[in-house]
């Protein structure tokens, strides 16, 4: 919406900077990060007064979780919504179609999990809506996502899959696009929600993905940018990075409240949103493939759960001694600081080689 200033501007005056995103993805920043300083804490304390009990803890997890974790609120994502979706309308240009694209898709998902940890503090358990409801509402949401995609990108591109690294090679997947669209945003935002176990640990690698998937959007969105890396140019994309710096301030100021040990859990409002915003952002640039890269944290969660569901079913046996992966390595004695710290570094170390796909040829 500010964005509009510039048209108070003769070109060289402080409105012309409204005109460029990187100074207006500073200000959603800015603005996301001090809105979740200012309302943190009161929707923390409302949280508690309402749904005194907190999230529900499940009782075949970690045993010391019961003990540490019981009575700390959910549904914080909230915070991270309100925040996100407020700096967004406040910054980017919403002329845009991606912006709503990726919007959308978040505030969707992100009613879907409030919905889901409704259910369960209102019944003061951990089963929420039926899986089935919330697999077949995001595939839906997905689907609206996929077809926008499908007539937003230009016809060179419309309906292609690229390739990293691979930089001429495009495969034209037709109206299989769509469902191929539904599968890489609803796996994201599930994989997120597997990852949110522990304090802290979905948070940051959601950012350090967002960050990259951020830069990612900002230089397919410049053609001189896509000419000097050799990628495809999606002109409109580069909006999004003021999207990605919202979601960042947002996370911080939530993480802020997050950390462990965690005063409130952003709960199935927040990791689906912010998991869907993922799949969503990497579908709108045309780096699905990068995003498995980039998220590959969120990969791994969701294979381990996979793996020891098909194995167990199988077999009888477990091949993690505690599905998702976290909880393993917290079965073999790491700390939670250390699962949530190393995890952090691994998100870090994928999310630079995300990037270098950029380059690479």
């Amino acid at each position: 919406m500010l964005f509009w200033l510039n048209e108070l501007s003769d070109g060289g005056d402080f409105f012309n900077l409204f005109r460029y995103i990187t100074f207006r993805a500073g200000g959603a920043f800015f603005t996301a990060l001090i809105f979740g300083f200012i309302f943190g804490r009161p929707l923390i304390n409302a949280l508690r007064r309402k749904y005194s009990n907190g999230q529900p803890i499940r009782e075949d997890g970690p045993a010391h979780h019961i003990t540490t974790k019981s009575g700390t609120p959910t549904m914080g994502g909230l915070l991270i919504l309100a925040a996100l979706t407020l700096s967004t309308l406040l910054w980017a240009r919403l002329d845009n179609i991606y912006v709503w694209m990726v919007l959308g898709v978040t505030v969707a998902f992100g009613l879907v999990g409030f919905a889901d940890d409704w259910a369960k503090v209102s019944r003061n358990n951990t089963k929420g809506v039926s899986g089935k409801v919330r697999l077949a509402i995001g595939f839906l949401i997905a689907a609206v996502a996929g077809i926008v995609a499908v007539y937003a990108h230009p016809d060179e591109l419309s309906a292609q899959l690229a390739m990293p690294v691979f930089k001429d090679v495009l495969i034209n997947m037709g109206w299989f696009f769509v469902p191929f669209s539904m599968i890489v945003i609803v796996g994201s935002a599930n994989a997120v929600n597997l990852t949110d176990g522990l304090d802290g640990l979905a948070i940051m690698p959601v950012m350090i993905a967002a960050g990259t998937l951020g830069v990612i959007a900002y230089a397919v969105g410049r053609v001189d940018f896509t000419e000097y890396l050799d990628v495809h140019y999606v002109p409109g994309t580069g909006e999004l990075l003021v999207f990605t710096a919202g979601l960042i301030g947002g996370g911080l100021g939530f993480l802020w409240y997050n950390a462990p040990p965690a005063a409130v859990f952003m709960g199935d409002t927040g990791s689906l949103a912010l998991g869907g915003a993922l799949g969503a952002i990497a579908v709108a640039t045309k780096h699905e493939i990068v995003l498995a890269i980039v998220g590959g944290l969120f990969v791994a969660e969701a294979l381990s759960v996979i793996i020891q569901v098909l194995y167990f079913k199988s077999t009888g046996k477990r091949v993690f001694l505690m599905a998702p992966i976290h909880h393993h390595f917290e079965k073999k004695g790491w700390a939670e600081p250390q699962v949530v710290i190393r995890f952090w570094i691994i998100s870090l170390i994928l999310a630079l080689i995300g990037l270098a796909t950029l380059k690479l040829r």
